[in-house]
């Protein structure tokens, strides 16, 4: 059966951050992500953490100014020690909050900087993933999509796995976010099939629209039970803009809860 997670950047807006762990624990989600925790103590997150059952399965390192426009900034050449400085604090936070994995944005790149750009990717994931496998964390890539960030630098599953194989670091998995997949057009199940060894957590949204399953064009209950036939054993994020309210969009949940995923 599928596991999912709720992301708290997205759902619940409603409530103040830290209350959204409670809110997801209530709704029957299984567990939490946070694209960026860092606005909050770590203690303080734990300790909801802790008050509601839940565990933290993911955030993302530091990833610039995003009020600015910053998407990531790891293919960015010039800085590399704001990213070096970001692992270490991302590090801190998945430590106390039991996170065992952090991925990574590489960001959108100017067409200037394309020509340095692969090289400024791989020297900063050579030293996060040599950083998180010290720390005994995993390391994720993101594509996303360019309809969404235009010049975003990793824009396909194939193109973070030719990035995975020149690092060559263990712990460097892919994270597979079917709804960017969905809007470059990739074929899904064969994604998922052929690359599934190599994907360390996945995320959804319906598309278009970014909503929640059901209000686009991806047969997500197809999608989940091919998940449980090919093995796959990760957690599965819920990373969608409500089209109303989150507790109104949660049908594709009590569906799941009800038996309705199952083979």
């Amino acid at each position: 059966m599928p596991k999912f997670a709720a992301n708290l950047s997205m759902l619940f807006t409603e409530l103040p951050l830290l209350d959204r762990i409670q809110a997801a624990a209530t709704t029957g989600f299984d567990a939490v992500e946070c694209q960026f925790p860092y606005d909050h103590r770590p203690e303080e997150i734990a300790s909801r953490l802790l008050e509601s059952g839940m565990k933290m399965v993911l955030h993302n390192l530091p990833a610039g100014n995003w009020g600015a426009g910053d998407r990531g900034i790891a293919a960015i050449p010039g800085r590399q020690a704001e990213f070096r400085d970001g692992v270490g604090r991302a590090i801190e936070y998945a430590r106390l909050l039991g996170c065992p994995r952090l991925n990574c944005l590489a960001g959108a790149v100017a067409t200037e900087d394309h020509r340095n750009a692969f090289e400024v990717l791989i020297e900063n994931l050579v030293f996060a993933a040599g950083a998180l496998g010290e720390a005994g964390l995993d390391l994720l890539i993101e594509p996303v999509n360019t309809h969404d960030v235009p010049g975003f630098f990793v824009t396909g599953s194939q193109q973070a796995l030719t990035i995975m194989d020149t690092v060559a670091a263990p712990n460097l998995k892919l994270q597979y976010d079917l709804y960017h997949a969905q809007m470059m057009g990739e074929d899904l199940p064969q994604t998922l099939s052929a690359a599934l060894s190599r994907i360390g957590h996945i995320q959804f949204a319906d598309a278009p629209g970014r909503h929640e399953p059901g209000t686009g064009a991806i047969d997500y209950m197809f999608l989940f039970r091919y998940l449980d036939r090919l093995g796959y054993e990760g957690w599965i994020g819920a990373e969608y803009r409500p089209s109303t309210t989150t507790i109104e969009g949660l049908g594709w949940l009590e569906l799941h809860r009800s038996g309705g995923c199952q083979i």
